[in-house]
Parts: structure tokens; sequence; C-alpha cells
């Protein structure tokens, strides 16, 4: 029923989402472990975490309809309530002060001034009042806990119809505002939520669609990873063009260009860690203008399920860190997914590619990275390595991020910076999808990683050993829509991560144990596992 006049129309939304996920990572011990007597770099790896999301979604719109013919206006509000809660087994993951938030409760944070107000008394005098030595351990406890929750405006755009092209309801229309947008078929560049004004529409009885988007990015909230209303000095411009039906019915190709400006400045996460610039190398504030071309394709020929892209980077960075100069970007990324349905079975193939720098002495960047990728390949959220985001070595910079394919060497997907001197990687993998009753469906994948270039992790490092191949993925999940709608999904997976020997030759070799201390924990990283469920509930 319409709320003002014929043609005007509310609609209200709320959804519940709930995630629970317990994963074990290679997490180095920093300069004060968790536990008494440790030696080792690494520590306990487990890292428990829960997810509350209340998200509110108002759209307030006139029109008739939105399937055949685009609203004449959209409004669109949609605030999200999240609590998160993080526990580890090691200390320095949820921030740079072993002592966690403890030790805010029993005195404040030491007392350094950056103006250089603070002198040693100062700083011995907080110390013996404030920190007394703990026994047994730390791991679990409050000193590697943490409760952060908000309020967050996550989308609030408005959309206006601009112009009707054709009698079949061909048309231009723009948003501006916080929306949500995706680059390509999976997600392998851009995809994500932020603020940003699109033209965008369709022609030929909707065989051609385009889009033009200009993002004014803002900082994202470290621990929920929504939006804030603060800019990060960074715009990115993005067009592309689809055509349906090309070539053979059923196949869509798409072209794009995305140009990234990246502005760096210092900036600091919510948990206190350095995001930018990269503390690596040479560290200083410097500027990545990065900018892609793309082609890719998506769906049948035939029987055959295929997914495929190219993409080209090119441009410069101001300031590598690794490299210590000016660089010229230089690197590609592709992929190719097939697929045959047999009943209710899919079987798939996958393979990825993003190339590697095989020299940080030159003044080129030839290893691939995005911008904000969140990819749908190879089991997507049930994949151990698509999921999880992990630290290199015990450096100051991940291997990779979380929700993403490439191994970038940079300190985060939304805070940091992209980085163009990078291992790149070579993923093969198959898969299968089962459709078990209409009301759930099962995936299989399995996957086998492999670095395209283990330079920069030399670098990084300081070592003349980093073989390439990294390991092999194994994840099983399923999704259950109980009513056949989206009102309730289940969704649950469980992975683990085979190390090999590029693997061992960034984590393993500084776990030999020391005489005298205790071997802690031995076996902790023998098995690498990943495993959730989330339960969404929409009225």
């Amino acid at each position: 029923m319409p709320v003002l006049g014929e043609d005007i129309f509310l609609r209200l939304a709320v959804t519940n989402f709930t995630e629970f996920e317990a994963r074990r990572l290679p997490v180095p011990s920093g300069i004060s472990a968790a536990n008494q007597g440790s030696s080792e770099f690494y520590g306990n790896g487990e890292i428990f975490t829960v997810q509350q999301n209340f998200i509110f979604t108002l759209d307030f719109f006139k029109g008739e309809t939105e399937v055949f013919k685009p609203v004449t206006w959209q409004l669109r509000l949609q605030p999200v309530y999240n609590i998160n809660y993080t526990e580890a087994r090691e200390t320095n993951i949820l921030q740079p002060n072993p002592l966690g938030d403890a030790t805010a409760g029993s005195g404040g944070s030491l007392p350094i001034d950056p103006g250089g107000g603070t002198g040693p008394g100062d700083i011995l005098d907080f110390l013996n009042n404030n920190l007394t030595p703990i026994d047994g351990s730390n791991s679990g406890t409050s000193y590697t806990s943490r409760l952060r929750h908000d309020w967050f405006l996550q989308q609030g755009w408005f959309e206006l119809h601009l112009l009707d092209i054709s009698d079949t309801y061909d048309f231009i229309s723009s948003r501006a505002g916080y929306q949500r947008f995706n680059s390509d078929f999976r997600g392998l560049v851009f995809n994500d939520i932020n603020l940003a004004y699109r033209i965008f529409g369709n022609a030929e009885n909707n065989l051609w669609q385009y889009n033009v988007l200009f993002v004014d990015v803002r900082e994202k909230d470290t621990n929920s990873e929504l939006n804030t209303f603060e800019d990060r000095d960074q715009d990115v411009f993005i067009a592309n063009l689809y055509r349906q039906d090309f070539i053979v019915p059923g196949y869509t190709i798409n072209l794009s260009t995305h140009v990234n400006i990246d502005d760096g400045n210092v900036h600091y996460d919510r948990n206190g860690f350095i995001a930018r610039p990269a503390p690596v190398g040479t560290v200083e504030e410097h500027d990545v203008h990065a900018y892609y071309l793309g082609f890719a394709g998506e769906g049948k020929i035939g029987r055959v399920n295929i997914s495929h892209s190219f993409y080209q980077a090119f441009g410069e960075d101001s300031l590598n860190g690794i490299q210590g100069q000016k660089s010229e970007i230089n690197a590609q990324q592709a992929h190719i997914e097939v697929s045959y349905d047999r009943d209710w079975i899919r079987y798939k193939f996958a393979f990825f590619y993003a190339s590697g720098d095989s020299n940080t002495q030159d003044n080129q960047a030839e290893g691939f990275d995005t911008i904000t990728d969140n990819p749908n390949l190879f089991g997507g959220p049930f994949s151990y390595w698509v999921r999880q985001g992990f630290n290199l070595g015990g450096s100051a910079v991940n291997l990779k991020q979380r929700n993403s394919l490439v191994p970038n060497l940079r300190t985060s997907k939304f805070e940091g910076q992209s980085n163009f001197v990078n291992p790149g990687v070579f993923i093969w993998g198959i898969g299968s999808d089962i459709e078990l009753t209409p009301e759930a469906r099962l995936f299989f994948n399995a996957n086998y990683i492999r670095f395209a270039d283990t330079a920069p992790i030399k670098q990084v490092l300081f070592t003349d050993q980093a073989r390439e191949d990294v390991g092999y993925d194994l994840s099983i999940g399923i999704i259950a829509r109980p009513l056949l709608t989206d009102n309730i999904i289940i969704t649950s997976g469980f992975a683990a991560f085979i190390p090999e020997q590029g693997y061992d030759d960034i984590y393993d070799q500084a776990r030999i144990g020391v005489p005298g201390y205790e071997d802690y924990p031995e076996e902790q990283e023998n098995f690498l596992y990943s495993a959730f469920v989330s339960l969404t509930l929409t009225w």
C-alpha cells in the first residue's frame, strides 16, 4: 500500500546478523609473550570472534514498481549497530600494548608525550605503580580480549531517475551517498560500500548496462569494517560497460577502467597500530596513483559455465617502502573458472594468477594489488586462504588481507595503501556445489597455492630462503534457507590449511626452541583451521 498518494511507498526491514568464528593463524608472540617461559617467535594462534550486527533499512521511493520500470526517486537509510568481541591467545594482536585494555583499567596508558615532555623518570614511575608481574598465562584473559560496540550509517543514498531513452524503459539514473558497488562479476578489484556519486543505466532493451562512479573514500572502523565519516585522502574513479548475449546467448562481457588516487597520510588504526605508511623498509608518506584496464566475462556457452577476467595495472608509487624509491607500476591479474552442471551437482575448476615482483632493487613494481577486493572464487568465505588474513613472518605488515586472494604485503585492506611490490600468487582449485534439498546447498573446495616470486618476502624478512609452494586449502560449507526465502539464512563452514615448504620457510624457521625454555605451544601450527557459523534473520 502506498503511504503518500498512489505511488509513493515506504519499505522497512530489520536484519539481525550473528556470526561466531574460530580460527588458528600464524601469530607472532611479540616482545612480551602471553605465556611464561616461551621462547618462540610465534605464539598460540587461536582467535575467537563474535560479530553482531543489527541492520535497519528504510527505503522511501516513488514509482509503481522496481522490476520493469525504474523508480522516479528513492531514498535509502541503513544504520547499523555493531557489537564485536575478540579473544586471542597471544598478546600484541589486538593492540600494540602487550597488557591490552587491562592497563587502562589499572592506571592508564604509558605516559609518552610525542612532543618530548616525557622523561625516563615518568615512565619508571608509571611502571612501578601500575605494572606487576603476572603468574601463569595471559592467554584468553582480559589482557588478550576486546569488546567494542558502535553505531554507523552504513548506507545512505538518494537515487534520481534522470531520463528514459526508449519506450522499453531503457534509462539513465543517478545515485549519491554511501552505497554498495562491485565493479566486476567476482569482486576482484573493487567491491565495497563507500561514499560515492554514480551515473548508471542501460540501452537496447537492457542488452547494454553501464556505470560511471566517483568514490570519495571514507575511513573504515578497524574492528567492524563499517563506514565512518572521516575522509582518508583517497579518490577512486570507475567506469564499466556490460554487454549481455555477447556472441552467444547467456554470455555477458564486462569492460572496465579503475583509477585509484591514494594521497597517503599518516594514519593509526583504532587499536593503535600504524596503518599508513606501512612500517616496512623506508617509512615515509607516499602517494599511490594506480590505473587498471580490465576485461571480464561470465555466463554459459552451451552446457558449460565460464567466468574469466584479465586486468592490467600501471601507474606509480611515489616512494615504495620495500624498494626505497619511486616505483613504476606494471602488474597483471587473471582468472578463469569453468563449471559443468550435472543434475543437482556443479563441478568446478578454477585458476587465478596475480603477478609478482622479481626484483626489489629496481624501480619496477610488478606485483599486482587491488583497491578493495572481496572475491567470490575458490570457495569464497568458506576457504581458509580467501577468508583469513595473517601476518608476514613477525614483520609489521600482513602477508595477505582478510577476504582477499592476493598476497600484497600491506598493513590493511581498508586503512593501508596498495602495494605493488609483492610476491604475487598462483592458485589452482577444484570444487563442487551440491543442491542437497531445495532448502540447503553444500560446497566443497580444494585449492593449491603457490607464490609467483618470493623476492619481496626475502627482502622484508632478510632471508635467502623462501620457496614458492605455500600449501593446500581444503574447505566445506553449507547454506540453508529453512523457509525457502531469505528471512532465515544459516551459513556454516570449516576449512583446513596444510602448509608446504614456502609456508615453513616463512613461519617455521623462527620456531626452533631455546634450551632451558618451554617449547610452547609445540603443536600449535601443525593444524591451521577456520570455522564459522552465522545466522541471518530478516523481518
